[in-house]
C-alpha cells in the first residue's frame, strides 16, 4: 500500500505557516462513502471525508486573514460561516482526512500574504513616441488603401 502524507500537524494543531496554526479541535470531521469505484468493500466503508470550519468564529485567524479567506473562498463558506473541504482521493479514512487538512493549510497559505498595493506609473516619453509613430504608420497605411478621390 501507497505511503500516506501527513499534514504538517503537531501536538494537535494544524501548522500552516509560521504565524498561522489552527488547533485540531476547532474542526469537524464527517464521513460518507465515497463514490466510483471501490470493489467488494463499496457499499460498507465510509472513506470520504468533509471538514468543516467555522472560520467566522475562529480565533485562530486574524480579522484580515479571516477577510481574504472569505473573498477568496467563499463558494467553500456556507450561510451559517463553515467552510468546507472534501477528500475522497484514497479509499483509506486517514489518508483522506490527512488530505482534508493539507487541502485547507494550502489555501489558507495562499492568501496568507496580503497582496501587494498597486503603484500607478506613468508612461514614458519613449513609449508615448512609440505609441504616436505606430499610429501615424497605421493611418498612412488606411490611406494607401483607399480609392484615389474617395476622400473628398
Amino acid at each position: 500500500m501507497a505511503a500516506t502524507h501527513t499534514p504538517p500537524a503537531s501536538d494537535g494543531h494544524l501548522i500552516v505557516d509560521s504565524r498561522v496554526s489552527i488547533p485540531l479541535t476547532e474542526f469537524d470531521f464527517e464521513y460518507m462513502r465515497s463514490s466510483g469505484p471501490g470493489g467488494q468493500k463499496v457499499n460498507k466503508t465510509s472513506t470520504k471525508v468533509r471538514l468543516r470550519w467555522s472560520v467566522v468564529d475562529s480565533p485562530s485567524l486574524d480579522e484580515a486573514l479571516r477577510q481574504r479567506v472569505g473573498e477568496t473562498f467563499r463558494t467553500r463558506i456556507t450561510a451559517d460561516g463553515e467552510f468546507l473541504v472534501t477528500s475522497q482521493r484514497t479509499r483509506d479514512r486517514e489518508a483522506n482526512r490527512s488530505d482534508c487538512l493539507e487541502k485547507l493549510a494550502e489555501m489558507i497559505r495562499q492568501v496568507s500574504t496580503p497582496p501587494r498595493k498597486r503603484r500607478p506609473t506613468r508612461p514614458t516619453r519613449a513609449s508615448k513616441e512609440r505609441r504616436l509613430k505606430q499610429k501615424k504608420q497605421r493611418s498612412r497605411r488606411k490611406q494607401m488603401r483607399a480609392r484615389p478621390g474617395d476622400g473628398e
